[in-house]
Order: C-alpha cells, then structure tokens, then sequence
C-alpha cells in the first residue's frame, strides 16, 4: 500500500485510507468540498476513518452520510 501523505498528497474519492492516515486540514478540506460547511469531524467518525485501512474516501464519504441519515 502506497504512503500517503495526509497534508500534502491530492484526496480524492479513489485515495486509499492508510494505516499512517492523519485527521488533517488537507482531510477536512476534502470533506468539506463535499459536504459542505455542515461537514464536521467527531470523535467515533475519526475513530471509524482510523480502523478503515483499505477502504477508500469514497467509502468514508458513504459511512459520514450513513451516520448523518442515522442522527436525523
């Protein structure tokens, strides 16, 4: 699995998440131009991104919107 860096690299929805995945502005600025301003990061979405080595952006975009249906 290639290194990514988590600061500097482009994300994109076929970026790998890594086991060096860092929660960073680069990250959030992903989410962010996916979602919008209601994007925000919490303590078990930054737990499930840690845990979801192999899965890609476009996966984690799934599992915010899911957690997002399941709160309304």
């Amino acid at each position: 699995m290639n290194k990514v860096d988590w600061h500097k690299n482009q994300i994109d929805d076929a970026t790998i998440i890594t086991d060096s995945y860092k929660t960073t502005q680069n990250v959030r600025r992903y989410f962010k131009a996916k979602f919008g301003e209601d994007f925000s990061f919490n303590r078990d979405f930054m737990q499930w991104m840690h845990s979801a080595v192999g899965l890609t952006m476009s996966d984690a975009c799934d599992e915010w919107i899911q957690r997002q249906q399941r709160k309304n």
